[in-house]
């Protein structure tokens, strides 16, 4: 690497995660070229002080000598990582919109099909809240079977679609950036497919829970 008129022979030993640029660059000790003087410094404030503050008192300090300080926020909440994280949580709600729709279409379907059996059910005594429970179990098989197929696509999905995310804006992504599924989320990810069904399911049970015995049973 050749610095003005200096040059040195560099190691490369790895990437750095680094999202506050717009262009390549490399980090280095200032040892391999004596000539180079810093532009910048970045300091950590300890535990309990005021970055801000910190800033403003440093500012008027440095400001007669031709520098500035200020405050940079945390590397997570820059750009890239926003941009990302809308666009995950976009994803989020429209698969999770669709899914809720397409449970709430079928049971539709299901539970118009199944009137007359309701009715029949309800002239015998069953309560709407037993109505209502009858319908919300009929979908508890199709949301643990969406469960069980839904992670472990979705979490080979994650693993394929996350650094693509990022190489199209330029920068890898390392492990700890995609490692962030542990046992205990993805069980909950699986049991979310249940409670996903559930929801779908409220509006269609609450309508066989309000109809009528006498117009379920004329229906055919």
């Amino acid at each position: 690497m050749t610095y003005e008129k200096e040059t040195a022979d560099l190691r490369i030993v790895g990437e750095s995660f680094d999202t506050s640029g717009n262009e390549l660059e490399i980090h280095a000790d200032m040892a391999n070229f004596p000539s180079a003087e810093p532009s910048s410094f970045f300091a950590e404030v300890k535990p309990g002080v005021s970055a801000d503050e910190f800033a403003q008192k440093l500012a008027a300090v440095v400001q007669p000598l031709g520098g500035d300080a200020t405050t940079v926020p945390p590397s997570e909440q820059k750009g890239v990582i926003l941009i990302m994280d809308a666009m995950a949580v976009l994803l989020t709600l429209m698969l999770v919109s669709v899914a809720g729709l397409g449970v709430l279409n079928s049971l539709i379907l299901d539970t118009r099909e199944r009137v007359h059996d309701l009715g029949v059910c309800k002239a015998i005594g069953m309560s709407p809240r037993q109505t209502v429970s009858l319908v919300l179990a009929s979908v508890t098989a199709i949301g643990v079977i969406g469960g069980l197929l839904g992670v472990p696509v979705g979490y080979a999905l994650h693993r394929i679609v996350m650094p693509v995310m990022g190489r199209a804006v330029g920068t890898a992504l390392p492990s700890p950036v995609l490692d962030v599924y542990g046992p205990g989320q993805l069980l909950l990810l699986g049991l979310g497919g249940v409670v996903l069904a559930m929801l779908g399911a409220l509006i269609p049970a609450g309508w066989a829970a309000r109809a009528r015995t006498a117009t379920a049973l004329r229906t055919e």
